[in-house]
């Protein structure tokens, strides 16, 4: 038999229905969905590192005298860094499991999503240089 062919006279598993949330239940739903990206992320190294580099930034900020708005500025270009980052990790995912075997457009995929986190990166170390020695 072919894989994942069904059996002459067997029912396909009946799938669970998803009840779309609203209003305050869509609220808590989305917060948990987001908790769920959060656990996901963390698995990766390059988030862990990522975090150190923020609270790193956030002491060297502080021993340098960084004004709030530098903190702020910093801040913002870590969360989107780690937006992208997540990003990057969702296409990743979508990528092996679509498709496993290795493939031109599959890696062109993800060294697109890789160079998108190399550029945050990059924001961020050169805002944080400017702070530093200007």
């Amino acid at each position: 038999m072919v894989k994942g062919a069904r059996k002459k006279g067997f029912a396909e598993k009946p799938r669970a229905v998803i009840e779309k949330k609203t209003g305050v239940a869509h609220f808590f739903a989305a917060g948990r969905y987001s908790l769920q990206g959060f656990r996901r992320l963390i698995g990766e190294a390059a988030f862990r590192h990522e975090l150190l580099a923020l609270v790193a930034g956030v002491g060297l900020f502080a021993l340098v005298g960084a004004s709030y708005g530098e903190y702020v500025t910093f801040i913002v270009l870590m969360l989107v860094l780690f937006a992208i980052e997540a990003i990057n990790t969702a296409i990743e995912e979508l990528v092996d499991r679509i498709s496993p075997e290795i493939s031109t457009v599959g890696r062109n995929a993800k060294d697109l999503g890789s160079f998108a986190v190399f550029c945050l990166l990059l924001a961020n170390g050169l805002y944080a240089g400017y702070v530093v020695f200007f």
